[in-house]
């Protein structure tokens, strides 16, 4: 379906074309008629698949066809990460390009006095994290009573950093005549009994898990658990890269892998959520502009990061789940550009890898690092064992691997340039 077909607000067109959006995704094609109507909603989608074009597009439309009522926020979007935050309003700033409306953002990390400014003089649309935006309400600086939409984004994000209560508290202080929002890659009971007491009769619309662009070639690189670094390190010195985003599983790996990637004289930068908003702003802000080329983060940190010139995405640590994995391999690959994910794996990551391969429907390349030591015994399966072997748990077909298994595919090992 092209845009032309939601008959929006003419400055909105122009927004959407200057922007090249042409056809929408499946996201916005199920949600977007739904949401111009007024309609409750309640959206099961991944990041990636265009959510927040899908409830950005009516809530523009609905503030540019009512009557402003000046001096109160008109439209609240919550959100659980700094990140996130930056990152719609990024979007709503673009597709309100021609129209007089504003916003602004609300969270932690940064000072009150330039937030307090946006809230006291009802700027059109907030974009805020529940417990800094419950700060200004307890200082008496925001005023939701008029808030006309109410948006809740990756609301599973906010399940699991606890922020149900204060989504609850904000939703109480928000007019009852609201449209209510919500988009969740999942959906916990929990949050089924948000949606019950907050939204009204909403139209339920549900969006598959999208697969990575075509343009991703997957590779994974089996290596004993203590030589991960290493393999690391020999990777990060044979890739021909422009831009490299590395994901560990937790925050102090983060600090150690990048300390050790600064000990061979290349610049890193970290991305995780102990860091300060100035050292996420300066971390983001040297890696899109491409003058940090390599940039280690967590999952959570790097939820909504949107860099299209991401060249290579590196799982240090595999993700725990096929949905992660999507998520994170889809930072790379953009724009119809093409783009690696390559993944550490260890023997105790079999299971995990069997569901990622179910997932993309197709078994993953295995490659060894052509030139790398690994020790004794390497990972990769030959079925008469030896040198290049591994346990005879892992298919060695010859027709290439086999979902779960590490065996040599028919490539050629794994040369100097990815």
């Amino acid at each position: 379906m092209h845009f032309d077909g939601f008959k929006l607000d003419e400055r909105l067109q122009r927004a959407v074309k200057a922007a090249g959006y042409t056809e929408a995704t499946a996201v916005q094609e199920a949600a977007i008629p739904h949401a111009l109507e007024g309609r409750d909603l309640v959206g099961t989608a991944q990041t990636g698949t265009g959510k927040t074009a899908a409830f950005v597009l009516p809530l523009l439309q609905s503030l540019l066809t009512t009557p402003a009522r000046r001096g109160h926020t008109r439209a609240l979007i919550v959100t659980p990460t700094r990140e996130l935050a930056e990152q719609i309003n990024a979007a709503v700033r673009q597709l309100a390009k021609f129209t007089k409306i504003k916003s602004a953002t609300v969270y932690g990390g940064v000072g009150f006095a330039p937030q307090e400014h946006a809230l006291r003089q009802g700027t059109d649309i907030i974009v805020a994290c529940p417990g800094r935006l419950l700060d200004h309400v307890g200082r008496g600086n925001a005023r939701l009573g008029q808030v006309e939409i109410l948006v809740l984004d990756e609301a599973d994000r906010m399940l699991d950093m606890g922020f149900l209560p204060p989504v609850r508290k904000i939703a109480e202080l928000t007019s009852e005549r609201r449209q209510t929002m919500m988009f969740s890659a999942t959906f916990a009971e929990e949050l089924n009994r948000l949606s019950s007491d907050i939204l009204t009769d909403p139209e339920r619309i549900e969006v598959g898990l999208t697969a990575p662009a075509t343009t991703i070639a997957h590779t994974l690189l089996p290596v004993a658990s203590d030589r991960k670094m290493e393999l690391l390190l020999k990777l990060l010195e044979e890739v021909q890269a422009k831009s490299v985003l590395i994901f560990t599983r937790t925050r102090h790996r983060a600090d150690r892998v990048a300390a050790q990637i600064e000990r061979t004289g290349r610049d890193a930068a970290v991305l995780h959520s102990s860091r300060s908003q100035s050292q996420r702003q300066k971390a983001l802000d040297g890696f899109r502009s491409g003058r940090v080329k390599l940039l280690v983060a967590t999952d959570l940190a790097a939820r909504g990061l949107d860099v299209e010139s991401i060249s290579h995405v590196i799982n240090y640590d595999i993700p725990d789940t096929a949905d992660s994995y999507i998520h994170r391999i889809g930072r790379t690959g953009r724009a119809q550009r093409t783009g690696k994910g390559l993944t550490l794996v260890t023997a105790d990551d079999r299971s995990t890898v069997r569901d990622i391969e179910r997932a993309l429907g197709e078994p993953i390349t295995v490659r060894e690092m052509e030139g790398f030591d690994y020790g004794q015994a390497s990972l990769i399966a030959s079925s008469k064992g030896g040198r290049g072997s591994a346990p005879t748990s892992w298919s060695s077909r010859s027709r290439g691997p086999k979902p779960g298994g590490w065996n040599r595919s028919s490539g050629r090992p794994m040369s100097h340039r990815h």
